[in-house]
């Protein structure tokens, strides 16, 4: 039989279902990734577990979200995770060595293997030929323990690439027009899998950036072939021995095929405020810019960075804007330096910082009022920057720069010549730090920020709860639970950060839902879009939040919304969305029965009417409902 990439790797890491589009499935995860936003809840969760060691063939710890250190609460973060990670056989990177999924491209990435990243961007490791998928961290900690990751099996969308890359036109460009074309639902339940003769146009952090940006697309995952050029890549970094030719068969099907000729692309920019808000630079030439910033997971290697220094060499930036630079890891700016461009950078007037993530989780680097900013990030939700009501663009390295030399968003072209970018020197400096053979002896420091994990309580049979808020289409998971430098400390401290849920859409959410004590929370379309975290669900549920209705959800959010037992329920009628307003009382009998006897429809009294609402969950999912969460579900059923 012939077979998709895709199709290969599900098969060779299926242990239950079968691989039919929209039927459960569950994998073996070979590796497994934490960022420190996302990991020390996780690594709360793993030690819930009661395991003496992780049981994956890799499992890394990265802290590269929240790495400034206003006060006491990150630096104590930090030495819990790198002490977790010692105790429990995980590799740590400490702040200021790089973004995760840059460092995992770099040192851990490995052709056909699967992984699982608490970070909805681990789909960057696609460019490798892997299948990496984000998820909560609850289910990335289950994975740790060797349990298999449950998922929907999704269809595979081949992307067919031909054509050759004009100059100045980029991975950005290439993943912004499938999200002109498709939009930020248009990946939801796919895979998307890119092949034809145009893949041999893309070196490897090229693919891994258009597979990051997936997320955007609310993919499941991207992936690309691994080839010669894969293996140029495990090469240079030293890792020739994990290079695995992989690709699929000559006369495989895909349930769904996109053209995309790189040839007639032009540079592209997403407007504000939503990835797939697309037009061409020249379109939009003239907007003025106040800030540019070079970084973020996927473009901040040493390609990007060069790009950009080469671009600006012998030139300044304009001195209506500025420039700032957030290298991706040590190695992109150990490599930039030696081939002089980050003085090339500093002599155009660039700011450069450490490799983080920074202004792209909203942490400083927030614009001025009422100005325009141009970011290579792969987001630009509302309010995401810092800034209340911002005006974000989105654009590849290309057009940050040209954009920077002229002090407003301009089509790169207009500088002249591409120059070629030098081959990176071999260089490759990093501060990972191995998990010791044995840390069985090993104490877990824990700072006064760290509280207890949170007992959640079974779902009960009768459910009497009031609707707490009523929110419109496409919310995100930084509109249920802010990022920031203020709020992001306090991700260890479930009831310090809950106070924070909804807090841009309605200050009073919290106080509200916990005077309520049961609650309910209505949303529109794609409810829950956007990033991994699992705080989203975890903070709404400790406030009494149970049900969410919704007339459909993002794929991440819906799970972590199942793995804190909140019951992800869509309107069977969506003119019930209409008619139902906030502070209503919504009452639901025989809950638990109809959850595990495995009805689709749920009724539920609404004042003297009733509404029907679907459920579509796995018996799995629905006996973890019922639990009150995952962790309740698996605790003390760990495999042997």
């Amino acid at each position: 039989m012939q077979l998709n990439l895709t199709q290969k790797i599900l098969e060779n890491h299926l242990v239950k279902g079968d691989l039919k589009a929209g039927e459960p499935i569950a994998l073996t995860i070979d590796q497994t990734l934490t960022q420190d936003a996302t990991g020390t809840l996780a690594a709360l969760e793993f030690e819930a577990l009661g395991l003496e060691k992780v049981r994956t063939q890799v499992s890394a710890s990265y802290v590269d979200h929240n790495i400034l250190q206003a006060d006491h609460k990150n630096p104590d973060d930090h030495r819990f995770l790198q002490s977790f990670a010692a105790r429990f056989g995980l590799w740590f990177s400490p702040p200021g060595n790089g973004i995760c999924h840059q460092l995992h491209m770099l040192n851990f990435g490995k052709p056909g293997c699967t992984l699982l990243g608490s970070d909805s961007h681990t789909v960057h490791a696609g460019g490798l030929a892997m299948l990496a998928m984000g998820a909560g961290g609850l289910d990335v900690a289950a994975a740790m323990a060797g349990e298999a990751f449950h998922l929907t099996c999704p269809k595979v969308m081949g992307i067919r690439l031909t054509g050759q890359l004009p100059p100045w036109i980029g991975a950005k460009d290439i993943i912004l027009e499938l999200l002109r074309r498709l939009t930020v639902k248009g990946g939801v339940g796919w895979i998307l899998e890119y092949f034809g003769p145009g893949v041999e146009e893309l070196n490897l952090p090229q693919r891994c950036a258009i597979c990051n940006m997936g997320a955007e697309l609310g993919a499941t995952g991207s992936i690309f072939p691994s080839d010669q050029t894969t293996k140029n890549f495990l090469t240079n970094q030293k890792r020739e021995a994990d290079f695995a030719s992989m690709a699929a068969d000559p006369e495989s099907k895909y349930d769904q095929v996109v053209e995309l000729n790189l040839s007639e692309l032009e540079p592209l920019v997403a407007c504000p405020s939503s990835p797939d808000n697309v037009k061409t630079a020249r379109e939009l030439a003239g907007v003025p810019l106040d800030q540019i910033i070079i970084g973020s997971c996927a473009h901040s290697g040493y390609g990007s960075l060069m790009k950009a220094a080469n671009n600006l060499k012998g030139r300044k930036v304009d001195e209506s804007t500025r420039l700032h630079v957030n290298p991706g890891s040590r190695q992109a700016l150990a490599q930039i330096s030696m081939n002089g461009g980050l003085v090339d950078l500093l002599e155009a007037g660039a700011r450069i910082h450490q490799s983080g993530c920074l202004g792209c989780i909203g942490i400083g680097q927030a614009p001025a009022t009422k100005t325009n900013s141009l970011r290579t990030f792969p987001r630009n939700f509302p309010g995401r920057s810092g800034t209340i009501n911002d005006q974000v663009y989105l654009a590849g390295p290309e057009v940050a720069t040209a954009s920077a030399l002229f002090g407003r968003i301009a089509d790169p072209r207009e500088i002249g010549f591409d120059p070629v970018i030098p081959d990176p020197p071999d260089l490759h400096p990093d501060a990972l730090i191995p998990p010791p053979e044995d840390g069985a002896n090993i104490k877990i420091r824990r700072g006064p920020n760290i509280a207890p994990f949170p007992e959640l309580k079974p779902l009960p049979e009768e459910l009497e709860c009031k609707v707490v808020l009523k929110l419109e289409d496409n919310i995100t998971t930084d509109d249920i639970m802010p990022a920031g430098s203020s709020i992001l400390p306090l991700r260890s401290n479930i009831p310090a950060i809950s106070q924070f849920v909804f807090h841009n859409k309605d200050k009073d959410f919290a106080k509200r839902a916990q005077n309520y004590g049961t609650c309910v929370v209505v949303g529109g379309e794609n409810y829950g879009q956007g990033s991994s975290r699992e705080h989203a669900a975890l903070g709404p549920r400790y406030l009494g939040v149970r049900i969410k209705l919704a007339l459909s959800f993002a794929r991440i959010h819906r799970a972590n919304l199942i793995n804190f037992g909140i019951v992800p329920l869509t309107f069977k009628n969506p003119l019930d969305y209409q008619n139902l307003s906030q502070d209503e009382t919504v009452v639901f009998t025989g809950l638990v029965g109809a959850i595990l006897n495995g009805e689709e429809s749920i009724t539920a009294r609404v004042g003297e009417q009733s509404m029907t609402f679907v459920l579509e969950a796995s018996p799995r999912e629905r006996e973890i409902l019922a639990a009150g969460g995952l962790l309740n579900f698996i605790k003390g059923n760990i495999s042997d």
